[in-house]
């Protein structure tokens, strides 16, 4: 049974707040990435091979990943192989109902109701599928490769949700969370 989710307003915050640190997010993320080496190596090792800069956001939004765990507190575990392996085939399980790597598919990944961590992977869908108006230094991914990239990342949110203790007062944290309203893009009234 998976943890608790974190509140949504939470997982944007932490999620935005690398994207603002930018080049100083670099130490942090090498730091987060050596201390989940394992999964990492899966997570590289089972995307197929991806342009430099599309390989590059792939291992940014991993960091993010683990960052929103490391920042929310409670104790984040080194992810071991059983972990690694439940996770993938949990998700592998739900793959043939979801796909094609359409516009519908953030909606039928959303009906997944099983999810660990929910917020972490809505924020992953946006990031990679729903977001409208990229700056002009972000990376723009194809469909296919994003929801490859996607899936991934799915892998790694149910192994470190595996993997995590949650903070002792996080039933708290999720009762005074406001309710959710995604920000508007910039450009939007």
């Amino acid at each position: 049974m998976p943890n608790p989710a974190i509140p949504r307003d939470d997982v944007h915050r932490i999620a935005e707040a690398c994207a603002e640190d930018g080049e100083a997010y670099r130490g942090t993320a090498s730091r987060l990435l050596k201390r989940q080496r394992r999964l990492l190596n899966f997570f590289k090792a089972n995307l197929p091979a991806l342009d430099a800069q599309t390989g590059e956001v792939s291992v940014y939004l991993f960091s993010v990943v683990v960052q929103i765990f490391e920042q929310y507190g409670g104790s984040l575990n080194k992810v071991n192989g059983r972990q690694i392996n439940e996770s993938a085939v949990q998700v592998q399980g739900a793959v043939d109902t979801l796909l094609p790597f359409d516009e519908g598919f953030p909606e039928r990944v959303r009906g997944v109701s099983w999810r660990a961590q929910p917020h972490i992977l809505d924020e992953a869908l946006w990031a990679l599928f729903e977001r409208a108006g990229r700056k002009k230094d972000e990376v723009d991914v194809a469909s296919g490769q994003a929801g490859l990239i996607f899936l991934m990342l799915w892998v790694a949110a149910e192994a470190l949700d595996k993997a995590w203790r949650v903070p002792r007062d996080i039933e708290e944290r999720i009762a005074a969370a406001p309710e959710w309203v995604q920000p508007a893009e910039e450009g939007e009234e």
